[in-house]
């Protein structure tokens, strides 16, 4: 455990008599932890029977939790609980490092340049001028176009596809199956038919991104679509051509961003949320699940959308009263008139 301390620059609490008999070798919830594993309590109420009753060998916690903690608990006095369990988690469970080196499988197009230090798998195809830096990792099945770069440390777990002139950052985590650089959804009419727009813009995505398993990238259509340095992206998100992404932002599973919204710094979209074309989010707006946004936000907070769930009965009659607010309105507003009242400016608004 003092080891554990030292890497967290923690205080030990209740540190036990036999640092051998608390010997961590891995990792769980509250609930399920033994006497082998780690855990860790912020303080939740929500999580205080698991707190009380954990059977963890060690609980990363701060002095919220502590007091929810049973009185012989082995725990790490820590500032942000969740956070230093990230980073331990990294150290119980860190990858081996692999070899370097092209799997002889690799197809790579005699222009490609890959760094001595980089590790190319199994079935790989490696386009013209693709640039692959040290230390990159490009998982089996995976497909690079041409003149492609990626970046430092960026490693590419199985069967991820980019796409010609794409740019990928240093550092970057790409999940199985997510798409970069496919044709966006331009079209123009021609007598009645669609014509497809060629899509001419590149990705570029910067430095420690993480994007989630299938989640697709169109490249810009004439610009180019933007994903800044941090940004978090999970699975299955759909992100149209000429969208940007600001630093530091992060996106939940579902959502899908028309093309050339534009999202800020530090904002969050909740699963399933829907960003409608050419808007633009201010820095920190945070949307929450499955809301629909219809227009551009200029500032910070916190934004929702949707009608919450109910039983059907309720949930069917509150829509058919739903068709009525407009004509409830206009009676309630007449009725102010006659009255002589002006509503409040909260009110009215």
């Amino acid at each position: 455990m003092g080891e554990i301390a030292d890497w967290l620059d923690a205080q030990a609490l209740n540190e036990a008599p036999d640092e051998a008999a608390t010997r961590i070798t891995g990792a769980a919830s509250l609930a399920c932890a033994g006497p082998g594993d780690v855990s860790y309590y912020d303080g939740d109420r929500r999580s205080a029977s698991q707190a009380a009753a954990t059977g963890a060998g060690l609980v990363l916690t701060n002095r919220a939790g502590r007091e929810r903690l049973p009185d012989t608990a082995i725990c790490l006095l820590v500032e942000q609980p969740r956070l230093a369990f990230a980073r331990l988690l990294e150290r119980l469970y860190a990858r081996p490092q692999q070899p370097a080196g092209v799997h002889a499988s690799a197809v790579v197009d005699e222009t490609a340049v890959i760094d001595d230090t980089a590790r190319i798998e199994a079935q790989v195809t490696i386009g013209a001028g693709a640039r692959i830096g040290p230390r990159a990792v490009i998982g089996a099945g995976s497909v690079i176009g041409a003149n492609v770069a990626i970046g430092e440390d960026t490693r590419l777990l199985a069967r991820v596809t980019v796409l010609d002139d794409s740019l990928i950052g240093a550092r970057c985590v790409i999940q199985p199956g997510v798409v970069i650089g496919s044709d966006g959804f331009g079209l123009a009419q021609e007598n009645g038919a669609w014509r497809r727009v060629p899509q001419v813009g590149r990705v570029v995505i910067g430095n420690d991104v993480d994007i989630g398993a299938n989640t697709t990238i169109d490249r810009g259509a004439l610009d180019d679509t933007v994903i800044a340095d941090g940004v978090k992206l999970d699975n299955l998100i759909q992100i149209a051509h000429n969208v940007r992404i600001g630093e530091h932002s992060a996106v939940a599973g579902c959502a899908g961003l028309a093309g050339s919204s534009e999202v800020g710094r530090h904002c969050t979209l909740g699963g399933g949320v829907g960003l409608a074309g050419h808007l633009t989010l201010a820095d920190n707006v945070h949307v929450t699940g499955m809301s629909m946004v219809t227009r551009s936000i200029h500032r910070p907070g916190i934004y929702s959308a949707g009608t919450p769930l109910d039983t059907n009965e309720r949930w069917h009659r509150n829509a058919a009263r739903f068709k009525q607010l407009d004509r409830l309105a206009r009676r309630v507003k007449q009725l102010e008139n006659r009255l002589g009242e002006t509503p409040s400016p909260e009110e009215d608004s």
